[in-house]
C-alpha cells in the first residue's frame, strides 16, 4: 500500500463533491421522492443521532412514529416556530404512548421491565414538553425534546434481538462491533463525541473501535483539513499508511462495507454504483455534518485500514441519493457533540487521546 494511493482520495472526494453540488442545484431536494419507507419523507435527515436511530434493525411502527413526531419539532422550530404544528407533534407522541403494549410487543422479556420504565419516563417528559410548548419556551422545548429522543433511542435499542446477520467468512479474521459504541476524542482544540454503528458496519466500526482501544490514534495529527470538505486522520508515522497488525506483521485491510436500505446485510468489496444499484440509498448516508467514513485508495475498495475522515460539508447540499459519496465510502458513525470543534481543527492539530466510553462490550475479537 503506497502513500500516493491515499493522496488520490483528495481528488476523488473533490470530484464527487463538485458533482454533488451540480446534481443538488439542478435537481433540488428530490431525494425525498426516492427515500425508502423506513425513513420519513420530507427534508433530508441531517442529525447523526436520528440517522443512527433509524438504522437500528427493528420493526416497530409505533416507536418510529414516536421518534418522527419528536424529531419533527426541531424542524418546526427552525422554520417559523409553527406552534400549532409543534403541539400537533406532541399530541401524536402522546397517542403512541397511550398504547404501551404496542411498543412492548417488540421488546424481549428480559428487557420488558427496563422498557416499561422508559415508557413511563417518556410520558412524564411529554407532559413537561407540552407545558413548554404552551409557554413557547424554545430553549426548554429543545432540552426536553432531546432528552425524550435519548429515551426513545434506548427503547429502540431494547427492541434489537440478537445481531441481524453474519459477517461473511472471509472477513471473520477482523474485529467486529456488534452494536453501538461511543467514542470521546480529546483534541488540542477541544473535545468531540461520536457514536459508531456496528449494526450497519460491523467490520469497519469494529476495526475502528479496536484501534481506539489500542491507543492507535493517540497523538496522531490530522493530515488533511479543508473547509467545507473533509478532516482526515489515521496515517501513522513512518512509511506505512495504515495499521500493521503486530501478530501477523501485515497491513490490516478493511473491505468497503455498505448496508443498503432494505437489505438484510451489507454489500462488501464493491461500490453501490459498480453493483448497478444507482438509485438505492445507504442506511448510513453522507447527509449529516460530522459523518465518519473510512478512507481508501480510489482504485481499491478493500484498501482501507486506519485512515478515516470526518465529512464537513453542509448536509442540506448533499442529501442522501443526490451525491456521489454515498455507497463509495463506508460511513460507520456520526459526531454527536463537539461539531464546533471539528470546524476549528486544521492539518497539524492532534487527537491527544481517543477512548471508548460506552459499548466496549459489543467489540468481538476474532478467534
Amino acid at each position: 500500500m503506497k502513500r500516493r494511493d491515499f493522496d488520490q482520495l483528495k481528488h476523488w472526494l473533490k470530484t464527487g463533491l463538485t458533482l454533488a453540488l451540480v446534481l443538488t442545484l439542478s435537481l433540488g431536494l428530490g431525494a425525498a421522492a426516492r427515500r425508502p419507507s423506513s425513513l420519513p419523507a420530507g427534508n433530508p435527515i441531517t442529525d447523526g443521532m436520528a440517522l443512527l436511530r433509524y438504522a437500528l434493525p427493528i420493526d416497530n411502527p409505533p416507536v418510529r412514529e414516536l421518534q418522527k413526531s419528536l424529531e419533527d419539532i426541531s424542524q418546526q422550530l427552525r422554520a417559523v416556530k409553527r406552534w400549532g404544528a409543534i403541539a400537533g407533534d406532541v399530541s401524536k407522541a402522546k397517542r403512541v404512548l397511550e398504547k404501551p403494549e404496542a411498543l412492548l410487543a417488540s421488546v424481549p422479556e428480559a428487557k420488558q421491565e427496563a422498557a416499561t420504565t422508559l415508557i413511563e419516563q417518556l410520558k412524564t417528559g411529554l407532559s413537561e414538553l407540552e407545558q413548554a410548548v404552551e409557554a413557547k419556551d424554545k430553549e426548554k422545548i429543545y432540552q426536553t425534546r432531546n432528552q425524550l429522543l435519548d429515551w426513545v433511542g434506548q427503547l429502540e435499542e431494547a427492541m434489537v434481538v440478537g445481531f441481524p446477520f453474519e459477517v461473511p467468512a472471509e472477513y471473520r479474521h477482523l474485529p467486529q462491533l456488534r452494536g453501538h459504541a461511543t467514542i470521546e476524542f480529546q483534541t488540542n482544540k477541544g473535545n468531540i463525541t461520536a457514536v459508531v454503528d456496528g449494526y450497519s458496519a460491523p467490520i469497519t466500526a469494529g476495526n475502528f473501535v479496536d484501534l481506539v482501544q489500542r491507543g492507535f490514534y493517540d497523538g496522531l495529527a490530522f493530515t488533511r483539513a479543508e473547509d467545507n470538505y473533509v478532516l482526515q486522520i489515521g496515517d501513522p508515522p513512518g512509511p506505512e499508511v495504515g495499521f500493521i497488525d503486530p501478530k501477523t506483521k501485515q497491513y490490516r485491510a478493511i473491505p468497503l462495507e455498505v448496508l443498503v436500505e432494505g437489505d438484510k446485510e451489507p454489500t462488501y468489496g464493491i461500490t453501490i454504483e459498480d453493483a448497478g444499484r444507482y438509485k438505492e440509498l445507504p442506511v448510513l448516508p453522507f447527509s449529516a455534518f460530522g459523518a465518519m467514513a473510512m478512507a481508501r485508495p480510489s482504485d481499491d475498495p478493500n484498501g482501507g485500514s486506519s485512515q478515516f475522515f470526518f465529512f464537513l460539508f453542509e448536509p442540506e447540499l448533499t442529501p442522501a441519493g443526490l451525491n456521489l459519496l454515498d455507497g463509495r465510502y463506508s460511513v460507520f458513525g456520526y459526531v454527536t457533540a463537539g461539531k464546533d470543534v471539528l470546524e476549528k481543527l486544521r492539518a497539524g492539530d492532534q487527537i491527544q487521546s481517543a477512548r471508548v466510553v460506552k459499548g466496549l462490550e459489543n467489540l468481538v475479537q476474532p478467534g
